[in-house]
């Protein structure tokens, strides 16, 4: 530490190069994934509307640009502001976003092969999609071990503080589940197809079970603590996400399990699609109605927006392609009613959410630093990191 009369030393110099991404956390992210999945969801809508996979595809090139040039910033970010960033990391509500680059990278490169082979084609989809899954796994798994390590061993959590966004470095490995499979047809038959399958029930098994051990604890801090504070009431539209994941995850798995698995469990994949599916969409749907109450009684008393608004658009995207995978399986109207209903809220929502982030990122005031409580004296020192 010096004093602010006192010239600063050269290490912090560097954090003086790129100032606007000081303050640029993982969380930024969840645009990424909230515009890739507009594209891929509504590509698969069960009605043909002219020009919607036109803009489904321009959609995605949308989420590709924009995931490039986070990655840009967040780069920039470790380079040039370490400090932040290792505060990012011991910080038990920033530290769970580490989540959001994987489910970036995946929503993306699942997006390649679903609607970005139509421009760029389908080898080369397949190509950046091989590259995007294979990054994005790595870090999803290994967040989803390293986050919920941090938390236990270097984070400082009150029994109040359980919150939502514990699940976003779980649920990275369900997004891989549900993604793997599109590359399953694009590999030789017989064992890589089949090893890439399992591979990515295994993942669906790993992300599972540890929503199942944390939910509980979010669902009943939130029964015994009241309310969460109004704006990180948004976050609780993410634990649609794991939910909505792996409805869709379990269809992907009927999709390609014939001739890839044998026989007999290529019908428990078609039977595990329906028995699955309907009973968890079913707890998304009341959740999501528990989760709109909360968010309309947070905006009565005065919630502004904050990039918790993302949560709007990504785990409810989940939602839609769940119950696109369900119309697929059931052949059921109603499936296919649901699924343009819920597109239409992720349509809308992605559109405010992102009208809002434009109108701060022009304003700079989504990028400044945090704002010192009313009163409290600002400090007389600089950090030399």
């Amino acid at each position: 530490m010096v004093t602010a009369a006192q010239p600063l030393s050269s290490a912090s110099v560097p954090a003086r190069r790129v100032p606007a991404v000081r303050h640029l956390g993982p969380n930024w992210y969840a645009c990424v994934m909230g515009t890739a999945i507009v594209g891929t969801a509504g590509a698969a809508l069960p009605r043909h509307v002219p020009g919607l996979r036109t803009a489904c595809t321009t959609v995605w090139a949308l989420s590709l640009v924009l995931l490039a040039a986070l990655l840009v910033a967040r780069s920039l970010h470790w380079v040039h502001h370490r400090d932040q960033a290792r505060a990012h990391l011991l910080d038990p509500a920033a530290a769970p976003f580490y989540g959001c680059l994987s489910m970036a990278l995946l929503a993306v490169g699942g997006g390649a092969v679903t609607v970005g082979r139509d421009w760029i084609g389908t080898s080369a989809a397949v190509a950046l999609d091989t590259v995007l899954f294979t990054a994005g796994t790595a870090v999803g798994l290994a967040a989803a071990v390293a986050v919920p390590y941090l938390m236990a061993v270097r984070h400082r959590i009150e029994p109040g503080q359980a919150s939502p966004v514990w699940l976003l470095p779980l649920v990275a490995p369900m997004v891989s589940a549900a993604v793997g499979p599109l590359l399953v047809p694009h590999l030789p038959p017989g064992q890589p197809r089949e090893t890439l399958l399992l591979a990515c029930v295994a993942m669906f098994g790993v992300s599972l079970l540890a929503t199942l051990v944390t939910l509980p604890v979010i669902f009943g801090r939130l029964l015994t603590g009241g309310p969460l504070p109004l704006a990180l009431t948004p976050s609780l539209f993410l634990v649609l996400g794991p939910l909505g994941q792996s409805t869709t995850a379990v269809g992907k798995f009927a999709d390609v399990a014939p001739g890839v698995v044998p026989g007999p469990y290529a019908e428990g994949f078609g039977v595990l699609a329906v028995l699955y599916g309907v009973p968890v969409m079913g707890f998304a749907l009341m959740w999501l109605c528990l989760a709109v109450a909360h968010v309309v009684r947070a905006r009565r008393e005065g919630m502004g927006f904050s990039m918790t608004w993302w949560s709007f658009t990504f785990p409810v995207g989940t939602c839609v392609t769940g119950a696109e995978a369900l119309a697929r399986h059931t052949g059921l109207a109603v499936y296919d009613a649901l699924t343009v209903v819920l597109y239409a809220v992720l349509v809308a929502a992605w559109a405010v959410a992102a009208v809002h982030t434009a109108r701060g990122l022009f304003s700079g005031a989504l990028l400044a630093g945090p704002r010192p409580a009313p009163g409290a004296p600002r400090p007389a020192t600089a950090r030399t990191t």
